[in-house]
């Protein structure tokens, strides 16, 4: 297999990068770093109808944590202080991406050698993103549904498959 960027380009499936070591997938289904957040989906530990939708964003560390039906979780203090949601989060991040990568998108300083993500954010309120977040997570489900097949999906038919033609 050659490494040569423009053979590369012209495939037309992207390589899945293995995750740092295995997470749990029951308590945390859904991590992702897109749109400017670490972001994702976390089971509720009370009650099986119920996930939390929780976010950080990058630079600022803006926090916010909501249910699946859009009501604040209890446990976020102000938003200065991370409920278990987001700690859950942060550590599913962590298991999947490495810490360095996620230190990274979030532009946290962590300290000299350090591998504690929290030493590193400095959280404030954030706007609440649930409603963006959980529909990425339901387009994410959607593909699950999907049987197996060589055809072109009509909702990814943006991706380019050759050079444009003049």
């Amino acid at each position: 297999m050659t490494t040569d960027g423009a053979a590369y380009e012209r495939r037309s499936a992207a390589p899945v990068i293995a995750p740092v070591q295995p997470r749990k997938l029951a308590k945390v289904p859904f991590v992702e770093l897109a749109d400017g957040r670490l972001q994702g989906v976390v089971s509720s530990g009370s009650d099986v109808e119920r996930v939390y939708v929780s976010s950080i964003t990058a630079g600022d560390h803006g926090l916010s944590c909501n249910t699946n039906n859009n009501r604040p979780c209890g446990g976020l203090a102000g938003g200065s202080r991370a409920c278990n949601h987001l700690r859950a989060l942060a550590d599913a991040a962590v298991a999947q991406y490495g810490v360095d990568r996620v230190a990274r998108y979030l532009k946290a300083d962590l300290p000299d050698g350090g591998d504690d993500l929290w030493a590193g954010l400095h959280p404030a309120t954030a706007p609440n993103r649930a409603a963006e977040v959980f529909a990425g997570f339901l387009r994410h489900l959607a593909y699950l549904e999907v049987a197996p097949t060589t055809d072109p999906l009509p909702e990814l038919q943006w991706f380019p498959a050759a050079p444009a033609v003049r």
